[in-house]
């Protein structure tokens, strides 16, 4: 196993427990651009906020603390989403990134009222949420699977598993697994993080806990929990494979900031040994390596049959 600690530590990537703290209450506009949006002439409206930022050299993102895409470790903002932001926004001249803890269902309302600059969480690219915010090209693709008790006594393979089985699966609120018991008529309890999910196994209120594959192993190799995680698997809603994709979020009018960290993840994704340097150790693979075919445009229509 990698030694996250010296890697956590060396991405110069700190909070300070305090400021965590004080992030769960913060409601104000954040002083490098927060609120403010892109302008042809650099002017008002906020002004451009790449250019902002540039100038302070910090950029402040919100995060829902899901290991591993990014969450707090004893005061050290980590995971694979803040590693990505690291190198691009480092590349950008932007060299310092603060993280504000923020409940999941809060992201985008908290980036639309300014209280950060993007958004830090792997957040999966739907349309509904395109319609909300302006997401990058995608950075992660991802699966999913269930936490089961030892053995997965009950046999479960994917939410299929639990049509008419009488079985209650746990999900995260806000997560796209959620969508997908909603959509398939499961019983369901919805969870406010992942130790939520293990708990509702724990308690023995729910049977199984879904989640994006990364995250539920992450969490069995890094907690002490009695649970195994499944095979990961591509979830089908009405003979449609859910492909997905997750990806940074910023506002509609930033558009120049967007752009130029798309042009820099372009680099990345399409050289897969750098694409590892950054997040492979938070366990992250090549399977997780967004095909090119797999775009923003496409993730945000709904239109998933170019993906099949």
């Amino acid at each position: 196993m990698h030694n996250r600690r010296t890697f956590f530590r060396g991405t110069g990537l700190v909070l300070s427990a305090a400021a965590l703290g004080g992030s769960l209450a913060a409601c104000s506009q954040t002083s490098t651009g927060g609120g403010g949006g892109d302008s042809s002439d650099g002017g008002g409206g906020g002004g451009d906020l790449l250019s902002k930022l540039q100038e302070a050299g910090k950029i402040t993102v919100g995060f829902a603390g899901e290991a591993p895409y990014s969450f707090d470790d004893n005061g050290d903002l980590t995971g694979a989403t803040v590693a990505m932001h690291r190198e691009i926004f480092g590349e950008l001249g932007i060299d310092t990134v603060e993280g504000k803890l923020t409940d999941w269902n809060s992201l985008i309302p908290g980036l639309n009222a300014g209280q950060f600059d993007a958004v830090s969480a792997g957040m999966s690219i739907l349309p509904e949420r395109c319609a909300e915010a302006a997401f990058s090209e995608p950075e992660f693709q991802y699966t999913t699977a269930l936490m089961v008790p030892k053995g997965n006594p009950e046999k479960l393979e994917n939410m299929q598993s639990f049509v008419d089985s009488g079985l209650k699966v746990a999900t995260m609120s806000g997560a796209i697994e959620s969508t997908y018991a909603k959509d398939l008529g499961l019983e369901s309890i919805e969870v406010g993080g992942p130790q939520d999910g293990v708990d509702a196994l724990s308690s023995g209120n729910a049977d199984a806990f879904a989640l994006t594959a990364i995250s539920l192993n992450w969490l069995a190799d890094n907690s002490a929990t009695d649970f195994e995680v499944t095979e990961s698997f591509v979830a089908e809603i009405d003979d449609v494979k859910q492909v997905g994709a997750g990806g940074t979020v910023f506002r509609k009018e930033d558009t120049s900031l967007l752009d130029a960290y798309n042009e820099k993840l372009a680099e990345i994704i399409s050289d897969p040994e750098r694409y590892l340097s950054i997040v492979g150790d938070f366990g992250f693979s090549e399977e997780e390596l967004p095909p090119e075919e797999m775009t923003a445009e496409i993730l945000c229509s709904g239109d998933l049959s170019s993906l099949q």
